[in-house]
């Protein structure tokens, strides 16, 4: 690119004055309102406080960060943006655990740069994805391959992408099996987990229906909690242990999607949606109704434990006839058995589910469903019954989300309508579309990083759910198609090609058919 070219493509300075000038403007009439004052309780009662500081630092960083946007635009300014992206990550990370590097420094304080956490951290994760952009940029510019150089390489890329989440998979079940045996596991890692592995079965429960048959669901939730209120009410009325409940949670749910599939099947796109999601809210404003039978907003509470498949009970002494664990074992009693029983219990249902959506994308109704994804209109000239393919895919979907709900009822020992409400599908659909529709891997990641990340910042109290947005925002940004948005399909042509004829490669994938 000539120097000519590089300079026409540069924005006039009055324009990127202007815009800069109206950034600031913007953020101010936003964060005066919202930031630049507070109340607090004093002796004569509530009083305004003013926060002009955390004001300032924020339409400082605005500005600069629209700074960075504008020159990612301009050709040769990519270094700039890299070097003060990283300064601004060094820096807000630094201000974020400033307590953490003045005890390493052996200081009494380390110098505040912002007023608040919150500020720190969003300076320090902007800076971060401004200085990665750039560098990607740069690398983009320095690539000079040709069109066959850079298919061959994106092939090797998908090779070796595929070989990691083969090894990430291997790591990722041994861990699930030994969670409860390492050095830093305890009560609440185990309740992590069973939480994580419980929105990883939900959302490969979901997925067959998003992410093989390509319709958008809205109200997963409400087959949730028909799965969650069948088993309680089944064991509070009718004395049902759980494992005879469990069944009957999961085909009263798979009913239940029959039902709803039968009214939809002429609908598409968001009028799918929207009847779905009309669905779940049905099904969240009858049990806050029925008081007579799910006890309305009061919820059900004593909710029976699982047994160890009928032979003893997870309790200190025995009860109906059936010993305790620990004396069926003969092992000392621990509180954490009927913890890690369940979290097994979950991973053991979680793998089900894998090796039933595996095994059903190779058969003709798996492969059909990719076809109503793909295209509804030709999936109906090939001859599919897309009306048989759509309630199937609503039952199966269904029935693992009461399965789910049965657990989920079990484990918390209470539930009531306020644990199913819309936000619960829209966390699950989430898990699906960043994980990317139709790969198991990739939701399973999703799920952790959804999950577990508002865990991790578990000590920044109220601002964790910021690092969950930032999370939300940084996946979005780099993978908008999912973190592992490319899967092979489940029938390759290759090696039906007739002889003689090159067979074509198959496109660069990040998954095997089915993981």
């Amino acid at each position: 690119m000539s120097a000519t070219m590089v300079e026409d493509a540069r924005p006039a300075r009055g324009a990127v004055v202007k815009e800069l000038v109206l950034t600031a403007l913007i953020g101010l009439a936003l964060t005066v309102p919202l930031v630049s004052y507070q109340t607090i309780d004093a002796v004569g009662g509530l009083q305004l406080e003013s926060r002009w500081g955390s004001t300032a630092v924020i339409i400082v960083a605005l500005v600069l960060g629209r700074l960075g946007i504008i020159l990612l635009r301009t050709p040769g300014s990519e270094t700039w943006v890299a070097v003060g992206g990283g300064l601004a990550a060094v820096i807000g990370l630094l201000d974020l655990f400033r307590d953490t590097v003045a005890d390493a420094l052996g200081m009494t304080a380390w110098p505040a740069v912002t007023p608040t956490y919150t500020l720190s951290f969003l300076i320090g994760v902007g800076g971060a994805i401004l200085a990665i952009r750039a560098v990607l940029q740069i690398s983009r510019r320095a690539s000079s391959m040709s069109k066959a150089e850079r298919d061959a390489r994106a092939e090797a890329v998908g090779e070796q992408l595929r070989k990691l989440i083969r090894v990430f998979a291997t790591a990722a079940v041994l861990l699930a099996l030994t969670l409860p045996f390492l050095p830093f596991s305890n009560r609440y890692v185990l309740d992590v987990g069973t939480l994580i592995v419980t929105y990883v079965m939900l959302g490969w429960g979901l997925n067959i229906i998003v992410g093989y048959a390509g319709l958008l669901d809205l109200g997963f939730v409400a087959f949730y909690a028909v799965g969650a209120y069948s088993y309680a009410l089944a064991a509070q009325h009718l004395g049902i242990s759980f494992w005879l409940a469990l069944p009957f949670a999961g085909l009263l749910a798979a009913s239940f999607g029959l039902l709803l599939g039968f009214p939809v099947l002429r609908l598409r796109g968001d009028y799918f949606a929207i009847v779905t999601l009309g669905f779940g809210e049905i099904i969240r404003i009858v049990l806050i109704n029925w008081y007579d039978v799910t006890n309305g907003p009061d919820g059900i509470s004593g909710i029976p434990r699982p047994d160890f498949f009928g032979l003893a009970v997870m309790t200190r002494n025995g009860s109906d006839g059936l010993p305790a664990f620990h004396e069926l074992f003969g092992i000392p009693f621990s509180s954490e058995h009927r913890i890690i029983f369940l979290y097994y219990l979950i991973v053991a249902m979680a793998a089900l589910v894998a090796i039933f959506t595996i095994r059903i994308r190779r058969l003709p109704i798996g492969r059909a469903w990719e076809a109503l994804r793909e295209d509804d209109i030709a999936c109906a000239s090939l001859g599919i019954n897309r009306t048989s393919i759509k309630l199937a895919a609503f039952g199966i979907s269904a029935a693992w989300g009461g399965f789910a709900g049965a657990f989920f009822a079990t484990r918390q020992g209470f539930i009531s309508p306020e644990s199913f409400t819309f936000i619960e599908s829209a966390i699950i659909l989430a898990i699906v579309v960043m994980g990317g529709m139709g790969s198991l891997v990739g939701i399973a990641i999703a799920a952790m990083l959804l999950i577990g990340l508002p865990e991790v910042f578990r000590d920044l109290a109220e601002y964790r759910m910021v690092a969950f947005g930032a999370g939300l925002v940084m996946i979005m940004i780099w993978r908008p198609r999912g973190l592992l948005s490319h899967r092979e399909p489940s029938v390759l042509l290759a090696d039906r090609m007739p002889p003689g004829r090159l067979a074509p490669k198959p496109a660069p994938a990040a998954e095997e058919a089915g993981v």
